[in-house]
């Protein structure tokens, strides 16, 4: 890689790492790579830029010598509202503390012989991100403004290895980086704990280190690309300013997932693709834990080994993405994807504070060939409105709590080819 390279690179890096994130499926990227948004993320068996490190590295020996830098811009819309409530806890509550999360990405591959590719890939895995300036939990004590805000960002070297003419294998070491921050949750500090590293702490960072392993299979003169990919559980640093409020004293990992891809060229201008994917949110106790108030009484209360999380459920994805080569300098691309709930009804009042209840995306994107070397893409997503409302604890005043959201998404990147 050259300096200016390093250099981009770098400076994208210290960008993402002072943005917020908001994801769609769960609180993971709906797709990596601005090409890739533009087809639902359909990019398991669809190689079409560096960004394939975040999808299946296996993709790196399928794209030559390139380079692409892009963002995105997501403008979610989430809210609460609570009713039947005794502790006067009802209302409808705004989360938009903040309207816009800037993302950005960068990727590079290098062609180093006929079997060895190198690249290296720094974008956001996801986030979460609420605002309340009116707090719900308001009526239990708690003052000023509520919300949580997660932002995780990997810097992915990788090597892909073609080991026969039309198969590859690939690997790519996640490095993570993630910060997040609580306010307004302070007056329930009787059920943690540590009180004092429950809520309002500012802003703690933790990392940690994990692979992602991909495969890829091109078939039948390239008119069918198989692939696989699979990414292992991140064990991360604990935020201590939050050991109070998160399981087993403040852990926060990245949950496992795996997939797999198909792309078939219908046409020599049309290609249809499919993938599935499975994402482990249960197996971090932050986030899989149950808020269960039996549990808090018998002591079991945040901050321990068997503290709430949040009560989210392993999900898979679906995606279908077309792409169509309409001119020889113009692609359009279009895809859907749904994946399954992760906030059971029973999560929904803990849950205003992350509400990734959206489960169904529909993209369009776009890339113009400006010559030989350049590219410029778009894509845009809307994440349909989803809600989820469910019963509140007699604990907490008894009533309903709903938590709904939407999603606008756009991307626009660059691409050089050498």
């Amino acid at each position: 890689m050259n300096s200016i390279s390093k250099n981009l690179t770098l400076a994208i890096f210290i960008s993402a790492s002072t943005s917020s994130a908001f994801a769609t499926t769960g609180y993971f990227m709906h797709g990596y790579g601005v090409k890739a948004q533009g087809v639902a993320g359909t990019a398991i068996a669809q190689f079409q830029d560096a960004l394939t490190i975040a999808n299946n590295p296996a993709g790196l020996s399928w794209i030559g010598d390139r380079v692409d830098v892009g963002a995105t811009v997501f403008s979610p819309d989430r809210s609460a509202t609570i009713s039947g409530n005794g502790a006067n806890a009802n209302g409808h509550y705004d989360g938009n503390g903040r309207k816009y999360f800037v993302l950005p990405e960068v990727a590079v591959n290098k062609q180093i012989n006929d079997q060895v590719a190198l690249g290296l890939a720094i974008y956001g895995n996801g986030g979460m991100n609420t605002g309340y300036k009116n707090n719900p939990f308001q009526a239990f004590g708690n003052q000023g403004t509520a919300g949580v805000d997660l932002t995780q960002v990997f810097i992915s070297p990788a090597v892909s290895w073609k080991y026969t003419k039309n198969q590859s294998i690939g690997v790519a070491t996640n490095i993570l980086y993630q910060r997040f921050e609580a306010r307004g949750i302070g007056a329930f500090a009787g059920f943690s704990a540590d009180g004092s590293n429950l809520s309002n702490r500012g802003k703690d960072d933790a990392t940690g280190i994990g692979a992602r392993i991909g495969w890829a299979g091109n078939f039948f003169d390239d008119r069918l690309t198989l692939g696989a990919t699979y990414s292992s559980k991140i064990n991360a640093d604990r935020f201590k300013k939050y050991q109070g409020l998160f399981a087993e004293k403040g852990d926060f990992d990245v949950p496992e997932s795996y997939g797999i891809g198909v792309a078939v060229k219908v046409t020599p201008k049309l290609t249809v693709a499919t993938d599935v994917q499975r994402i482990h949110y249960s197996d971090v106790g932050s986030v899989g834990n149950k808020f269960d108030v039996a549990q808090l009484q018998q002591g079991n209360v945040f901050g321990t080994q068997k503290g709430p999380g949040f009560g989210w459920e392993d999900i898979n994805v679906y995606k279908l993405g077309v792409s169509y080569q309409a001119h020889p300098k113009l692609t359009l691309r279009a895809g859907y994807s749904h994946n399954d709930q992760p906030i059971p009804d029973s999560e929904a009042f803990l849950n205003i504070l992350a509400p990734g209840v959206v489960r169904d995306h529909v993209s369009v994107g776009a890339t113009w060939n400006v010559d030989q070397h350049q590219e410029l893409s778009v894509a845009y997503t809307h994440a349909l409105k989803d809600d989820v409302k469910g019963p509140i604890s007699a604990a907490f005043g008894g009533g309903e709590s709903k938590i709904e959201m939407s999603q606008d998404i756009l991307g626009v990147s660059y691409g050089y080819k050498f």
